[in-house]
């Protein structure tokens, strides 16, 4: 069972206030959906659950231990953010190979299987990043994040780019990786995707959380 409980978060960058006084908790099984326009806060929280940056004010806690002070980094994680970096002279299983030799928890099947899994058949796998489309390199992305079924996953605009039959693969993999119990985190401007798929949904304005509602699967909704 992970948890992942925020205190008091704010971060102030410049002397401008990016976010003010977070606070939310967040569990195993299920998908937690971030919505606001750009520059409300959606990715700058992101970063911070990740550990990539710290907040100025207020803690993450994950499992209890204090990120950044008891723990470095969470222990699981997989993320996708704006602009990933991959290797452009790599192919795109290469790049995968890379990352995945880093814990060396998974096997060259597994790594062909979740390029095929997000729709990056044996021909796109193999040819080279800086030839991908930007629908192919959000695909990427999203496999570098869900590859070694980490406890937390992290998807920033995963849609972007994509299609329809793309948009579908996605929220078919996010309701795959939630049944098998990861704490899912996205944001998405498509409100109906978004719904479709959270379980809650924290919406931010100007670095504020303005509502935080409980979705109902079996239809309406409560806010809290």
């Amino acid at each position: 069972m992970t948890k992942i409980e925020l205190k008091h978060v704010s971060k102030t960058i410049h002397k401008n206030e990016v976010l003010h006084d977070i606070s939310f908790m967040m569990e195993s099984g299920k998908i937690y959906g971030f919505q606001g326009v750009n520059g409300s806060g959606k990715t700058m929280l992101m970063r911070i659950i990740i550990g990539l940056i710290h907040p100025t004010n207020g803690s993450v806690e994950i499992n209890g231990k204090v990120l950044g002070r008891e723990l470095e980094f969470p222990e699981s994680i997989g993320f996708l953010l704006e602009n990933p970096a991959f290797l452009d002279r790599y192919s795109g299983y290469s790049n995968l190979k890379l990352l995945a030799e880093i814990q060396n928890n998974i096997s060259d099947a597994e790594i062909k299987e979740v390029l095929s899994l997000v729709g990056l058949n044996e021909e796109a796998s193999k040819k080279k990043y800086r030839k991908y489309s930007l629908g192919m390199k959000q695909r990427l992305g999203i496999a570098a994040a869900i590859m070694e079924n980490p406890d937390i996953i992290i998807l920033d605009e995963p849609t972007n780019a994509l299609d329809m039959a793309g948009v579908e693969l996605v929220k078919g993999i996010l309701q795959k990786q939630k049944e098998r119990g990861a704490l899912c985190i996205l944001s998405c401007h498509d409100l109906p995707v978004l719904e479709s798929l959270s379980d809650e949904i924290i919406k931010l304005e100007k670095g504020k959380i303005i509502e935080h509602i409980s979705l109902s699967k079996a239809g309406g909704g409560t806010e809290f």
